[in-house]
């Protein structure tokens, strides 16, 4: 309750610093909003991949690839706590084991829901998943806008970042790669 109230004050401090009355009709519940938002925006900080993974696998012949296309997220840039928006592609070829597809966009938001850099989340999912789920190889590849981009700064509007991290056959293998690579091509930029 202490801390909550700490982050109350904090967001009416920031309100009054850029010049704004907090006790408007517009303004008065903004700080309870707010923490409550950040609250659930930052919530990946509370969950555990591995809970996640090792809860949702299940034994399995395939060893072909498996591929999450056009998982939607949002994340918050750590440099200026504004928006990334984006989609995670994940792919990864069993050894064994498969996982709950539903729980491949689970994992992304879990990394997703805390400050980021798009180049440090795309290695936590491919990290996580190759770590618990344990297979032949993961290869992840972000697309995103970065609203620090956007809205101040360069202003550089629509323009968008693409960071890959590959993992075993991802990574040794050409073709595997190239594989990958073809299906998600088609879903970048659109």
């Amino acid at each position: 309750m202490h801390s909550e109230i700490e982050f109350e004050n904090a967001i009416k401090t920031m309100l009054e610093h850029i010049g704004e009355d907090v006790n408007r009709e517009g303004l008065i519940d903004t700080p309870k909003r707010v923490r409550k938002a950040y609250e659930f925006m930052c919530s990946g900080y509370k969950q555990d991949p591995k809970e996640i993974i090792q809860k949702a696998l299940f034994t399995s012949t395939n060893d072909e690839m498996v591929v999450v296309k056009d998982i939607e997220f949002y994340s918050f840039c750590e440099h200026h706590m504004l928006p990334i928006i984006g989609k995670a592609h994940v792919a990864y070829i069993p050894n064994g084991k498969v996982i709950g597809l539903s729980k491949i966009p689970r994992v992304v938001d879990v990394f997703a829901r805390r400050l980021q850099i798009q180049e440090q989340l795309t290695e936590q999912i491919c990290d996580a998943l190759n770590e618990h789920l344990k297979p032949k190889g993961v290869a992840v590849m972000i697309d995103a806008r970065h609203m620090c981009m956007e809205m101040r700064g360069v202003e550089k509007i629509c323009s968008t970042t693409v960071t890959s991290a590959l993992r075993g056959l991802f990574k040794s293998n050409k073709g595997t790669k190239d594989e990958f690579l073809s299906i998600v091509a088609q879903s970048l930029h659109k």
